[in-house]
C-alpha cells in the first residue's frame, strides 16, 4: 500500500511539472507574437508612401510650364498641363513673323488691348508650338484659320484662356483673333485672320490680339486655295513663328 501511494505521488508531481512547462511555453509564445506584430515608428506604410507620391505627381503634372526663353525653346512642345504664366511685358512692342510654305507675313501684336491673349500666343510661339501646323480652315473672302496641331479643327494646347472681347465693328481685313468653340472662355491656340468683307461682319465674340502689318498678300495667297466649305483645295502650313519685342 505504501509503495502504491508513493508511485501515485510521483505521477502527480510529473504532471504538475509538465503543466508548468506547458504554461511557460504558451506565455513565451504569446510574448513573441506580440513583439513580432508591433508596428515600428520609423518606417511609413506602403500605402501612405504611395499616396504621398501620387499627390506630389498630380500637383507637378498640373503646374504650368515656365516661360520659354525669348530666343525660343530648343524642344518643341505641343501639349501643356496648364495655361501659361504671364511671360510678356505689356508695355513692350511685340511682333510675330510667320514663315509659311508660300512666304512670310508679320503680325503686330496688341498687348494693350488683349494682354492675356498676346501672352498666350507669344508663349506658344516661343515653345515652337506652331511649327509645321497647317491652316485647316480656309474660306476666301472670310477667314484663314490655323493653330491646331492635329489639323482637324478640334485640337488645342491642353488648356483654355479667358476672353478679352472687342467692341462691335472692330474686325477689319488683316485682323488676327482667337477662335473658340462658341462658348465663353474656350480659346486656346487656334486663331484666324480676316481676309474679306464677310469676316469684318463677325460679332464681337472673338478676342482680337493683332493685325497683319506686312505680307498680307501671302495671307491672301493662302486664302485663294480655300473653299466655301472651309476645306483647303491646297494645304498650306506655318513653318515657324518667331517673336520680336522692343
Amino acid at each position: 500500500m505504501k509503495r502504491a501511494a508513493e508511485e501515485a505521488a510521483k505521477k502527480r508531481k510529473r504532471r504538475f511539472r509538465l503543466g508548468i512547462i506547458i504554461a511557460i511555453v504558451f506565455v513565451l509564445a504569446l510574448v513573441a507574437i506580440y513583439f513580432a506584430s508591433r508596428p515600428t515608428k520609423s518606417a511609413p506604410t506602403g500605402k501612405s508612401t504611395a499616396s504621398t507620391s501620387t499627390t506630389a505627381a498630380k500637383a507637378k503634372s498640373t503646374a504650368a510650364l515656365p516661360c520659354p526663353p525669348a530666343s525660343g525653346a530648343t524642344t518643341r512642345v505641343t501639349s501643356f498641363p496648364a495655361a501659361p504664366p504671364m511671360c510678356i511685358n505689356p508695355a513692350l512692342h511685340y511682333t510675330a513673323t510667320v514663315t509659311t510654305d508660300v512666304g512670310t507675313f508679320v503680325i503686330t501684336l496688341e498687348p494693350n488691348i488683349a494682354p492675356k491673349t498676346v501672352n498666350n500666343f507669344v508663349y506658344l510661339a516661343r515653345y515652337r508650338y506652331f511649327d509645321g501646323i497647317i491652316f485647316h480652315r480656309v474660306i476666301p473672302g472670310f477667314v484663314v484659320q490655323g493653330g491646331d496641331p492635329t489639323g482637324t479643327g478640334t485640337g488645342g494646347p491642353g488648356y483654355t484662356i479667358p476672353d478679352e472681347l472687342p467692341k462691335a465693328g472692330q474686325y477689319k481685313i488683316g485682323t488676327v483673333a482667337m477662335a473658340n468653340t462658341g462658348a465663353p472662355h474656350t480659346g486656346g491656340s487656334q486663331f484666324f485672320i480676316v481676309v474679306g468683307q464677310s469676316g469684318t461682319q463677325l460679332p464681337p465674340q472673338y478676342s482680337i490680339f493683332g493685325q497683319v502689318t506686312s505680307g498680307m498678300n501671302v495671307v491672301q495667297a493662302i486664302a485663294a486655295d480655300g473653299s466655301s466649305s472651309g476645306t483647303p483645295t491646297k494645304v498650306h502650313k506655318m513653318i515657324s513663328v518667331t517673336i520680336q519685342s522692343s
